[in-house]
């Protein structure tokens, strides 16, 4: 390594909800935090259209924008955001260490605290179609949307416990829910099995798989695949909502911190603590719950305090111990 590396007090590891809000609060602590955004600034949001259940916009606010006016409040108070990547980390396990970030593969900067905030990515099927229609009644959040689709006729992709939740919540604001299975089985919890098969509006069908997403601009149908017939037919939908999973975007942290057998970071109860101090992980990276605006912009608050609260710790010590040697 270089030996003009930049060493900063605060990283913060990727943007959107999480990481902007702790730099708001870690920059107006003075902690002169910097940002690097990741491969998709702004995170998930940015590919939402309209974003209607975050306090503060009572007439919902479009979800690129909010990520600009986050990154735009966060720089008002000092925070410096950089477009880049972290793509390795070397992380000290001692109190007051200094933790190493390589910055797109070239550049190192050291920093006294590090927050992850690299949320995670929805897992999707992977057809063109579907691709190409995210934001167009795509989408992998049926809490954040299916507002949008009350009183019509939506699909979700999915046989676990997240899917069978989320299609009995739409079944309450939709007219008409066809959940998708790809196997003979759920895979979910009997109880969220019986939830399911328990609702009328939900069609439940096995061995079924999406074949296409019909629609131009929007979602106006879907063609269904029986891959046990091989038969397909098609229905008139308005939504699809894919809820096969979510990936947490932490794999440069592996070997370092402690993560449960997904991928989410596993942080001490009542903090954002990880295992390293010095290090707190935010949002979607240790969140595989309530995944939403709001809960990961509450925790890259408390990620912020807890920076602060390290830092002002090892502050003290340092300020003792030249007292403590003369004495």
């Amino acid at each position: 390594m270089s030996e003009n590396i930049e060493r900063i007090k605060c990283l913060i590891i990727g943007s959107g909800p999480a990481g902007y809000t702790a730099a708001i609060y870690a920059a107006r602590a003075d902690m002169k935090p910097v940002v690097y955004t990741g491969m998709e600034p702004g995170g998930q949001l940015t590919t939402t259209t309209e974003v209607d259940n975050f306090p503060g916009y009572p007439e919902g606010i479009d979800g690129p924008q909010m990520m600009v006016e986050l990154q735009k409040q966060a720089e008002r108070f000092g925070t410096d955001v950089r477009i880049g990547m972290v793509t390795k980390v070397e992380l000290s396990d001692e109190v007051g260490g200094i933790h190493k970030a390589q910055i797109d593969n070239k550049t190192w900067v050291e920093a006294r605290t590090v927050i992850i905030s690299t949320g995670a990515s929805a897992k999707y099927l992977g057809l063109p179609s579907e691709q190409r229609l995210r934001g167009g009644g795509v989408s992998a959040c049926a809490v954040c949307d299916g507002f949008f689709y009350k009183g019509q006729d939506v699909a979700i992709v999915g046989g676990g416990d997240t899917a069978c939740e989320e299609a009995t919540y739409l079944a309450k604001i939709c007219n008409k829910v066809t959940m998708l299975v790809r196997k003979g089985e759920m895979k979910a919890s009997k109880a969220m099995q019986h939830r399911v098969e328990n609702t009328e509006n939900i069609d439940l069908r096995y061995h079924s798989e999406v074949d296409e997403v019909l629609g131009e601009q929007v979602v106006e149908g879907l063609r269904i695949l029986n891959n046990q017939t091989n038969e397909k037919d098609e229905i008139n939908i308005t939504g699809l909502f894919i809820a096969i999973g979510h990936k947490p975007n932490t794999d440069i942290f592996k070997g370092f911190l402690d993560m449960d057998d997904v991928g989410y970071i596993i942080t001490k109860p009542k903090t954002t603590n990880t295992n390293y101090p010095g290090v707190f992980a935010c949002g979607d990276s240790q969140d595989k719950v309530y995944r939403q605006a709001i809960t990961a912009a509450g925790t890259g608050c408390m990620s912020a305090l807890d920076a602060e609260r390290y830092l002002s710790s090892l502050e003290t010590t340092e300020r003792s111990e030249p007292q403590a040697a003369l004495n």
